[in-house]
């Protein structure tokens, strides 16, 4: 945790050089269409305080950030931390979804493949990850849309129908009918997000699983009769498990990387979607306030994946035991 310190110090100096140094005046892009002169734009300078170097207005952004005040919008004149706390439930929605549909496909197929190694299944399972791990997620989107919501019209292309809403709100019948449109809205993204996701995690759960299988523990239970149902269950598959806890982990920033061009696809308003219009306007502020909070998710994972290995392998302790 103390390591995280630094790692987080190193984001916001990075986020903050490449913002400021990237080509474009914020306050000419708010102005966008309106007659003013230099003394307005001078003004709107000095409020927002870009007419000063660029240390001080890191080390004043730094000393608010310690005080939990991510600064305000330039463009939209609203505090940061409001405008993420807005959009933060539809992308957390689409990452865990995501997450969920990579976890619950990868694992199976991977163990499958692993027990029937070298035939058609495991060949079919290792061409479908390695077209996983080489496909972009926003081209998956694409080609999502084109078949099942543009050719087919089975599935909605764009938004997303919030669970957390009243069913009055879409004028839907009951939270039935609500939690089935949920469902309808989020698959297509969902897969197109963890896609990647699923084919990393199978391939590194066959790769485990394989290993596992050869093991001396394993062979030994087979010399005394296990059957093989246990042998996979209770021998090879919690061993297996480490590896994946580990991708999952070191992914999450995959995951909010990707979440960003899939909101745009799907016409998600979600947290991805305001940091492309924040980069897009040059809103600095924002630009900082969400780099930081995925930063923050980050290394919170990474933290929580070294953490969880003490309590799934036996084997691996943080400090000295008596």
């Amino acid at each position: 945790m103390i390591q995280a310190i630094p790692v987080l110090i190193g984001i916001t100096v990075i986020t903050f050089i490449l913002a400021n140094l990237a080509p474009g005046d914020p306050v000419r892009l708010m102005l966008q269409g309106q007659e003013v002169d230099q003394e307005v734009i001078e003004r709107v300078e000095r409020q927002y305080g870009l007419d000063r170097p660029l240390h001080e207005r890191y080390v004043t952004y730094m000393a608010n950030l310690v005080q939990g005040d991510l600064g305000h919008s330039i463009h939209r004149d609203r505090p940061v931390t409001e405008l993420m706390i807005q959009r933060a439930g539809p992308t957390l929605l689409l990452v865990i979804s995501a997450y969920a549909f990579a976890l619950a496909t990868a694992i199976p197929l991977g163990i499958i493949a692993a027990t029937r190694r070298n035939e058609p299944t495991d060949h079919v399972s290792r061409i479908v990850a390695l077209i996983g791990v080489s496909t972009p997620s926003f081209w998956i989107g694409i080609m999502l849309i084109l078949i099942f919501a543009i050719q087919l019209g089975w599935l909605p292309s764009s938004g997303l129908v919030y669970p957390w809403r009243s069913p009055d709100h879409y004028g839907y019948s009951g939270y039935l009918e609500l939690a089935f449109q949920t469902i309808r809205h989020l698959l297509l993204p969902m897969v197109a997000l963890g896609t990647l996701q699923m084919a990393t995690l199978m391939r590194v759960e066959r790769t485990q699983m394989i290993e596992s299988l050869q093991g001396e523990y394993v062979k030994l239970a087979r010399a005394y009769g296990v059957p093989e149902r246990t042998i996979l269950r209770k021998h090879a598959f919690q061993v297996a498990q480490l590896p994946i806890i580990t991708i999952v982990g070191l992914n999450l920033s995959t995951a909010l990387g990707g979440a960003v061009l899939i909101e745009y696809v799907f016409n998600i308003n979600g947290m991805g979607r305001l940091f492309l219009e924040a980069i897009q306007s040059l809103d600095y502020q924002l630009i900082m306030g969400i780099t930081i909070v995925i930063g923050a998710m980050f290394v919170i994972g990474v933290i929580i994946t070294d953490i969880s290995y003490a309590y799934i392998d036996p084997r691996v302790t943080y400090g000295d035991r008596d």
